[in-house]
C-alpha cells in the first residue's frame, strides 16, 4: 500500500511504497542520491549500487528532474535530512522519464517562471508557500467554524456593487448588466439577519489597472458578518482570528517557513490585543514626520508602512472620515464626520490586511446614504428591507487572503500567494 513522504514518520525501520518525482540527483559513483517528492513532502532516497539489481540501479540513472516513479525503500531517522528522514531504495518502478525539464534548478527571470507557473509551483518554495497558505485558508475557517459562524456563498455574479461600480468588470446576463463581484459583504448582511454569524470565502475581482507589489485583479476575500456585534466586538473578534492563524502556521508549518527563511521570531509576537490609533491620530504623525498629508485624503502604501513601521504586531487604525468610506459604514453617534470602521495594517510593510465597520442599522440614515451616492434604489430595495423588517446592530469585515499570506510567508510580491495569479496584462497560464 502506497503511503506518503509526510508519513514517513509513522513507518521509521519499516519497508514502504511511495508514488514520487525526481526533483534532483547526484552520484558518488556507487551510490544514487535521489531527491524525491510528492506533493506532501520531499525526501532523500539513497541507492547502494552492490545492493540492488542492476536493472533497478540502470533504471534511476536514466531519470531525469520530474520523471515519476514508485519506489520502495527502509525508512532511517536522519537527524542531518530536511524532513528528518532518509529512504534506502530497495526498488523502483518508473512510471515516465519526463522530458527536459524547462525549469532547471538555476536563476530564472520572472516572467518566464510566471509564464510556466503550472510547472513553478513544482518547486520547493512554491510548494512552501501553497501549504502555508492552505493552513492559513484551514485555521480561518477552523476559528470562525468554532466561534458560531456559518460558512455561506453569496453569488459571483452581482446586478449592483457594493462600493460603487468603478472598478468592476462588467458583463451581460442574458438581457441585463451584471458585474463579477468585489465583494460578498451585502449578501453577508442578509444571511446574518437569518443566521446571526456567517462568513464567505472565495474570489473577488478588481479592474484596477495596478501594478503594485499588493495588488491581484482576482484575489480571495474572507468576509465575516454579524449581528449584535458591534464596533468594539468587531474588532476583538479580527485580532483574536489573527492571532489564531499566525500561531496555527508557526505550529503546523515549521518546515516550509524554514525553506521560506522566515524569521519566526517576528511572527511569535503576534499575540492579541492589538495596537490601535484613530486617523486623526495617524494624520498627526504623519504631518510631524514631514509628510504632505491632508486630513480627509486616504492613506496609501507609503503612509500604511510609516504608520505601521512603530509597531511589531497588525496596527488597527480607526475612525476614517466619512467622506473616503463606503455608503453602509456607521457614523460615530457623537461625531458623525467620522465612521465606526478600521483598517488592519500587518507590520513590516505589508499593508492593509483587513477591512471592517459597524453597518447602518437606521433605514433613513441608509435611505439618505443611498441618495448621497446615487445608487439606483430598484438594484438596493432588497438591502433596505434587512433596515426594514428586524434591523439590529451588526458588524464585519474583509480579510484579503493573499495579501495575509504575503505577509505570514515573508514575501516581496502577492503574485507568489496564489496558485495562478491574475494581474494586469496577465492571464496566462
Amino acid at each position: 500500500m502506497i503511503t506518503t513522504i509526510a508519513k514517513l514518520n509513522e513507518h521509521i525501520g519499516e519497508e514502504v511504497k511511495l508514488g514520487v518525482w525526481m526533483y534532483n540527483k547526484r552520484s558518488s559513483g556507487k551510490i544514487q542520491f535521489l531527491q524525491l517528492r510528492d506533493g506532501s513532502g520531499t525526501v532523500q532516497g539513497v541507492l547502494v549500487k552492490n545492493q540492488v539489481d542492476t536493472k533497478i540501479w540502470d533504471n534511476a540513472k536514466s531519470l531525469t528532474q520530474e520523471s515519476s516513479l514508485y519506489v520502495w525503500g527502509k525508512v532511517r531517522e536522519d537527524d542531518r535530512a530536511p524532513s528528518g528522514f532518509e529512504l534506502d531504495v530497495t526498488n523502483l518502478e518508473v512510471i515516465h522519464i519526463a522530458q527536459e525539464y524547462p525549469i532547471a534548478n538555476k536563476e530564472h527571470g520572472v516572467d518566464f517562471l510566471l509564464d510556466h507557473r503550472h510547472l513553478w509551483i513544482r518547486s520547493e518554495r512554491q510548494r512552501a508557500i501553497l501549504k502555508i497558505r492552505a493552513e492559513i485558508i484551514r485555521s480561518i475557517q477552523s476559528f470562525l467554524d468554532k466561534d458560531g459562524f456559518s460558512l455561506v456563498d453569496p453569488p459571483v455574479l452581482t446586478p449592483s456593487s457594493c462600493e460603487g461600480t468603478t472598478n468592476l468588470f462588467h458583463t451581460k446576463y442574458f438581457e441585463e448588466d451584471a458585474y463579477l463581484t468585489q465583494s460578498g459583504q451585502l449578501y453577508m448582511e442578509a444571511a446574518a439577519m437569518a443566521l446571526g454569524r456567517v462568513y464567505s470565502f472565495g474570489p473577488t475581482f478588481r479592474a484596477e489597472k495596478s501594478k503594485t507589489r499588493r495588488h491581484l485583479i482576482e484575489f480571495w476575500m474572507i468576509e465575516p458578518e454579524m449581528a449584535f456585534v458591534d464596533h468594539e466586538g468587531n474588532l476583538e473578534i479580527q485580532e483574536k482570528l489573527i492571532e489564531h492563524v499566525v500561531q496555527s502556521v508557526l505550529e503546523n508549518c515549521k518546515l516550509e517557513l524554514k525553506v521560506l527563511g522566515r524569521d519566526t521570531s517576528k511572527l511569535e509576537k503576534i499575540k492579541a490585543p492589538f495596537p490601535r490609533i484613530t486617523y486623526d491620530e495617524a494624520v498627526d504623525i504623519l504631518q510631524k514626520a514631514g509628510v504632505d498629508f491632508t486630513w480627509g485624503d486616504d492613506f496609501g502604501a507609503p503612509h500604511e508602512t510609516l504608520l505601521a513601521e512603530a509597531f511589531d504586531r497588525p496596527l488597527f487604525i480607526t475612525e476614517y472620515p466619512t467622506g473616503i468610506k463606503a455608503f453602509y459604514m456607521k457614523p460615530n453617534p457623537n461625531r458623525p464626520e467620522v465612521v465606526l470602521c478600521a483598517d488592519m495594517i500587518a507590520p513590516e510593510g505589508y499593508g492593509e490586511i483587513i477591512g471592517g465597520s459597524q453597518r447602518i442599522d437606521d433605514p433613513e440614515l441608509l435611505e439618505q446614504r443611498f441618495q448621497e451616492h446615487e445608487l439606483p434604489a430598484k438594484d438596493y430595495a432588497w438591502y433596505m428591507d434587512l433596515r426594514r423588517y428586524g434591523t439590529v446592530p451588526h458588524s464585519g469585515f474583509g480579510l484579503g487572503l493573499e495579501r495575509t499570506v504575503a505577509w505570514i510567508c515573508g514575501l516581496d510580491h502577492v503574485r507568489e500567494t496564489i496558485p495562478f495569479p491574475r494581474m494586469l496584462n496577465r492571464m496566462y497560464p
